[in-house]
């Protein structure tokens, strides 16, 4: 083969190829700061659906912390062979208490409109401190979510990554922008 013969074909790595540089950059972030991953199960409902496509951003928690009402994906206490998707709703050193399916962080009430009345569960869970270096999470619906009420608050070390974005199917593209439980 001749080098007009490469040239015509064009390589992703080539410096022959204006259009490599852009197209590396958008592999290498696309594979080393993004995960694709399909949700299972209907505990983020309404959020995310039972087989919905979404990415997760598998760096975002070494240059910010792990924030209240973010969405995150970590590796199941009880089997460390599955992987869960909730949401934070208690952070280290708070108490989460939750009565007649209202939200408690150290007493206070914490709104929640991203759980619809038809997904709230009416029960109670008694006072729980957040150890160090763990997160308390809860599935948006909680009638039908295998949460930290079940298997007690997630180490931080198992939590690697956030829901960014959903991209299947179509009609759920877009943002999964995390809606905050409490103001900061």
């Amino acid at each position: 083969m001749d080098r007009s013969d490469q040239k015509q074909r064009g390589s992703v790595t080539s410096p022959e190829n204006p259009d490599s540089l852009p197209i590396g950059l958008a592999l290498v972030i696309i594979v080393f700061l993004y995960q694709p991953v399909k949700v299972e199960g209907t505990s983020m409902a309404p959020l995310l659906s039972d087989q919905e496509r979404i990415f997760i951003n598998k760096f975002v928690y070494r240059f910010e912390p792990i924030q209240r009402g973010d969405v995150v994906v970590f590796w199941y206490p009880l089997d460390h062979s599955k992987s869960f998707i909730k949401r934070v709703v208690g952070l280290p050193g708070e108490t989460v208490e939750i009565r007649q399916g209202v939200l408690y962080v150290n007493g206070k009430v914490i709104p929640e409109p991203y759980v619809p009345p038809q997904y709230e569960d009416n029960s109670d869970f008694a006072p729980l401190p957040v150890p160090k270096d763990h997160f308390f999470v809860l599935g948006d619906h909680r009638i039908s979510s295998n949460d930290s009420r079940v298997f007690g608050p997630v180490p931080s070390q198992f939590i690697y990554g956030r829901a960014v974005f959903a991209y299947w199917p179509v009609d759920h593209f877009g943002s999964l922008e995390s809606t905050e439980a409490s103001s900061k």
